[in-house]
């Protein structure tokens, strides 16, 4: 009798580990599923890449305020696939910016938005020389990706630069556009740029109600290309 419970016991205990060896099994097997669906929808989701200074960075602002994070809450109220990523850099030049592009290409770009220059303009800087290192950021872009879709933010000068300088430095954007078949924001700062109560004290970066109107700015040129 005794041997009989034994035996009755044994196989008891054998039933019960082959049952939860398969159920580790099928738990490990459903997490690789869902590691594999994760990974799927990451390689899917598209990059929105902002490139730019302080005006792009959201200098004197946290981060969740700048125009590229609000972009960022436009896009997921419309469920779309896109991440947004801010590579703004407070006090970036033209030049600046072409020389650090590679580390930043490190990652697949699907959409490029470009703001710099108005640093070199602020600058001093010769027109040429902004406009070649724009070309160049933008040559750089397109040979990492040729399908890649490029947003060109144009900029101004302050009217105490000169009329002429300004006019020139407005233009510059304009045949950069036009010459790269790139989309066009016409002016970033369109209703912010020399209004007190859209800039900090310093009258040159945007408050956070003024990054609002820059996103909607940037919004009428990119919701097109989503």
């Amino acid at each position: 009798m005794r041997t009989l419970v034994k035996i009755f016991l044994l196989n008891l205990i054998l039933v019960i580990f082959v049952q939860c060896k398969n159920q580790n099994k099928a738990g490990e097997g459903q997490k690789e599923t869902q590691d594999s669906d994760t990974k799927a929808a990451d390689a899917a989701q598209k990059m929105i890449l902002f490139y730019g200074n302080s005006i792009t960075a959201g200098y004197g602002l946290d981060l969740s305020e700048a125009f590229p994070a609000l972009i960022q809450k436009k896009i997921d109220s419309l469920d779309l696939n896109y991440k947004v990523i801010n590579a703004g850099v407070s006090g970036e030049t033209s030049s600046a910016g072409l020389n650090r592009l590679d580390w930043v290409l490190k990652q697949k770009v699907d959409i490029f938005v470009l703001e710099l220059g108005a640093n070199d303009g602020l600058r001093g800087i010769k027109l040429e020389e902004t406009k070649r290192n724009l070309q160049g950021i933008i040559d750089k872009v397109k040979a990492e990706n040729p399908q890649v879709k490029i947003v060109l933010a144009g900029m101004e000068m302050p009217p105490s630069m000169g009329k002429e300088y300004t006019m020139e430095f407005r233009q510059m954007y304009k045949d950069l556009a036009s010459e790269n078949k790139v989309y066009f924001i016409p002016f970033l700062l369109e209703g912010v740029g020399g209004e007190p109560t859209l800039n900090l004290p310093d009258g040159i970066h945007p408050t956070a109600e003024g990054h609002q109107i820059l996103s909607e700015n940037v919004w009428k040129v990119l919701k097109d290309i989503l």
